[in-house]
């Protein structure tokens, strides 16, 4: 399958790359594909180089000379799968199988057998989706009350926590970005091989992955992403040998390095031999040969650089470790005294002992770590559910987090963690007057990624459009609105975009002409206040300012009482409504959701809830271990009546993935808010845009949103939401732009009237961010609500909104008139309020 009409690297190729891998150069795709080819005494230097690279990461991590394994036991929950990859011998038939699962009994009776031995990590390794290729994985499901393998393997891994305390690490192959939230409370860590980036090795007929599905690069790779993006440490690699070329296997390796790059969850990077195995497909392709995988070891260990963990598996290397020890790993991966190796079960781990014995050979002291690399177990947040806190602490060495070797696990509940309320509770008032601590967090410089990997996905939007174009637009505008978001007119909607001087003045009217026409002059707002619960947050989003780390000076969590308390202050000031939001905070229960909303309608049971984000939603869900739907239920009887669509930023994962990091997906965002919808729960609808977006992806989002409107009809209303930019982190790493400039903000405005024209009749502009004479003039353009009196509001005000952060009715009123317009109260579905 290697095209070998492909000349390979020269002598002098492979010199000249040596040298500058020697003096610490960076190498380039053809650089390191030309040492794949160093042998002889060029793969002698080659692995020194490798070896000293690796030797400055132990040094600079505080274990000189250590080289860590796992001691574990393989769970094989299923071995049937979706995908039929020509190598393995791991997946196989159900008539092969005493029963399509292993059963829960069986799953604890290995995980005790191991704790009993010192194990302390549960590898749970199973194929990819079974259920949707075998009946009889459907029927064993459903017999048990699972809705699919995921479903079952949470379960099992919360029983193995609970009743033999090892820890789980979960191997179940392609996951989505909402299945690993789901994961990620019950496993410390998670795994799927990349394998190769050589789309053609699962492309064509006779490929090693052909017919596979789950085994498309462009799939696994978001797989990495969205790994990092929820915070998962994380386990991948290559195999090689499996009909790749050289550079083939050099682009798998800059893809791991730019995953890892921008979300730094990787914690250890596998690279695995082929071996052929019988009764398999590729039974007759050669072994890869290991003087290649110390090479590719090397080259990986230097384009991945000291601070990468590299492992070789021990029982597939035929003895050669002291060759692997020299090309750069240094770890051995899992190994277990009590299971086989299910995927390679011809070829048994070496006993410890004789493991030891051969690093100590080499110069190297092994040292057992746990699934959870050291790193990430003494950085703790994010990367760690505080469920899984108790678990982890009580095996690992908190010096050095590795294991502690002698200890041996024990069943612990698996639970909420103590609520811990407290800190700046009262920056919603303090933060008008002495303001904010910093004007950024501390761990600035890595917990967002690395900037120039983000910069460099930052797009530019498309080239201008004609007079004609221009023209087009608005006599759409005037005549049928609602036809541009229609794909045909996309030339003259993005003209209408870019309209400035008297063009823009023309959008504005007939944007206005348009208001008056659906809603009339007057101009709507809701007395409410704004309750931010809690802003502690590790999600990392680029441009949030609100988020702070737990011991940060400016942090704080509220208790469900003093929220309550909030809540019933604003009803005794007039307000209707409460809007609660809070950061994605690992330390609140699960439960307070419901809780904050049965206090407040206790409390004050006329006021009307608008609570919680689809980021809230989606994340306490998984970690509930739900649906959303389910979820969405038990709030919406709890109390909940409306949930604000916030979230949204752009629906457009390009720009969403540079500016929020590990933020829902947009995919996510939708099916959260039509599932409201479905439910009965309305929602509000925004965009937040003048950072790294561009028209088209505006008028993207304006689709979006009118698709789910013609689904649901469930929104009240759309804000459009002026990025601000002075604390942001994104725009201090200088990559998003100051915020959008004054004739964006007049376009925004006037298009969402125009576009969302017979979908959503209320267009909201948000003094907050506009000031009070910005406001007036988006009322003079299209927009005809002014959102609420807040009373309170940290969000905008901690990015350096200079707006305050309330306004009282007469100042809404005050706003109408300055546009010459009347003013009126409404309630959160735009109704009339109580008397």
């Amino acid at each position: 399958m290697v095209d070998r009409t492909v000349p390979g690297p020269t002598d002098a190729s492979v010199r000249r790359a040596l040298h500058r891998a020697a003096t610490g150069r960076t190498l380039d795709v053809d650089e390191a594909t030309a040492l794949l080819a160093a042998r002889g005494g060029a793969l002698d230097e080659l692995l020194d180089v490798a070896g000293a690279v690796r030797d400055a990461g132990l040094r600079e991590a505080g274990r000189p000379g250590v080289v860590t394994y796992s001691k574990k036991v393989f769970i094989p929950l299923t071995r049937l799968c979706r995908d039929r990859c020509h190598y393995c011998t791991f997946a196989t038939v159900p008539h092969r199988l005493p029963a399509a699962f292993l059963d829960r009994d069986e799953v604890l009776a290995i995980a005790r057998a191991g704790a009993a031995q010192g194990c302390k990590e549960a590898l749970f390794t199973l194929g990819d989706r079974p259920e949707e290729r075998w009946p009889a994985a459907r029927q064993w499901l459903d017999e048990r009350g699972y809705d699919s393998t995921l479903d079952y393997l949470r379960a099992c891994a919360v029983a193995v926590l609970e009743e033999t305390g090892l820890l789980p690490h979960l191997n179940p192959g392609v996951l989505s970005w909402s299945e690993l939230q789901r994961l990620k409370p019950v496993a410390p860590s998670m795994g799927m091989m990349l394998e190769t980036t050589a789309t053609r090795l699962w492309s064509e007929p006779g490929g090693p992955h052909f017919g596979s599905p789950d085994k498309e690069p462009a799939v696994r790779l978001r797989v990495l992403d969205d790994a990092g993006r929820v915070g998962v440490p994380f386990t991948t690699g290559i195999l090689i040998g499996i009909g790749e070329t050289p550079a083939e296997r050099v682009d798998a390796i800059f893809a791991i390095r730019r995953a890892h790059r921008e979300y730094g969850h990787l914690q250890e990077v596998i690279v695995q031999n082929f071996r052929a195995k019988p009764d398999t497909a590729m039974r007759g392709m050669p072994d890869a040969e290991l003087h290649d995988l110390a090479a590719t070891v090397a080259v990986t260990r230097v384009l991945l650089g000291p601070k990468a963990r590299i492992q070789a598996p021990p029982n597939l290397i035929a003895g050669e470790y002291d060759l692997l020890l020299r090309a750069g790993i240094d770890d051995w991966g899992g190994v277990s005294p009590l299971t086989p190796d299910h995927v390679n079960p011809e070829r048994p781990w070496p006993q410890i002992d004789e493991l030891a014995r051969h690093t100590e050979k080499s110069g190297f002291t092994l040292r057992e770590r746990l699934t959870i690399y050291p790193e990430y177990v003494r950085a703790g947040d994010p990367w760690l559910d505080p469920r899984l806190l108790p678990h982890v602490g009580a095996l690992a060495d908190p010096a050095t987090g590795l294991a502690v070797e002698d200890a041996r696990p024990v069943g612990r509940p698996w639970q909420e963690p103590d609520e811990t309320y407290g800190g700046r509770t009262d920056l919603h008032t303090t933060i008008d007057t002495t303001g904010r601590t910093g004007d950024r967090r501390g761990d600035f410089d890595h917990v967002y990624g690395d900037w120039s990997e983000v910069a460099g996905k930052v797009t530019a939007g498309g080239g201008g459009r004609t007079d004609d174009d221009l023209r087009a637009g608005l006599r759409l505008a005037a005549d049928d609105p609602a036809a541009l978001l229609e794909p045909r007119h996309a030339d003259a909607a993005l003209a209408l975009f870019a309209a400035d001087g008297p063009a823009l003045d023309e959008l504005c009217r007939l944007a206005d002409d348009v208001r008056r026409a659906a809603v009339g002059d007057d101009v709507t707002y809701v007395v409410n206040r704004n309750i931010n619960f809690s802003n502690v947050c590790y999600v990392g989003c680029r441009f949030c300012a609100f988020a702070q780390r737990e011991r940060d000076a400016d942090a704080y969590r509220l208790s469900v009482e003093q929220v309550a308390d909030r809540a019933e202050e604003a009803w005794a000031a007039g307000a209707s409504e409460v809007c609660l939001q809070g950061g994605i905070d690992p330390k609140l229960p699960v439960t307070i959701y419901a809780d904050l909303v049965r206090a407040i309608k206790a409390r004050v049971p006329g006021m009307h809830v608008h609570a919680f984000s689809p980021m809230e939603i989606v994340t306490a869900a998984a970690k509930a271990g739900v649906s959303v739907r389910e979820w969405l239920t038990g709030l919406r009887e709890a109390g909940l009546d409306t949930i604000p669509g916030t979230a949204a930023e752009i629906l457009d994962d390009d720009v969403r993935w540079v500016l929020t990091k590990g933020k829902l997906p947009a995919a996510a965002w939708v099916d959260v808010v039509g599932t409201a919808h479905e439910l009965g729960i309305r929602s509000s609808s925004t965009m937040m845009y003048g950072h790294v977006d561009h028209p088209a992806q505006w008028l993207a989002h304006f689709r979006v949103l009118a698709g789910v409107q013609d689904r649901t009809g469930g929104f009240t209303e759309f804000v459009a939401l002026p990025f601000v930019h002075t604390n942001a982190p994104i725009y201090l790493a200088g990559i998003a732009r100051p915020g959008p400039t004054w004739r964006e903000n007049r376009v925004v405005h006037a298009m969402a009237r125009l576009l969302l024209h017979g979908r959503i009749d209320n267009i909201q502009c948000s003094w907050v961010k506009l000031g009070d004479e910005g406001t007036a003039v988006m009322l003079r353009g299209g927009c005809n609500d002014l959102g609420g009196t807040l009373m309170e509001e940290t969000i905008s005000r901690m990015a350096g909104s200079g707006n305050g952060s309330a306004r009282t009715e007469e100042q809404l009123i005050a706003m109408a008139a300055a546009a010459g317009r009347p003013a009126r109260r409404r309630t959160t579905a735009y109704g009339s309020p109580r008397p």
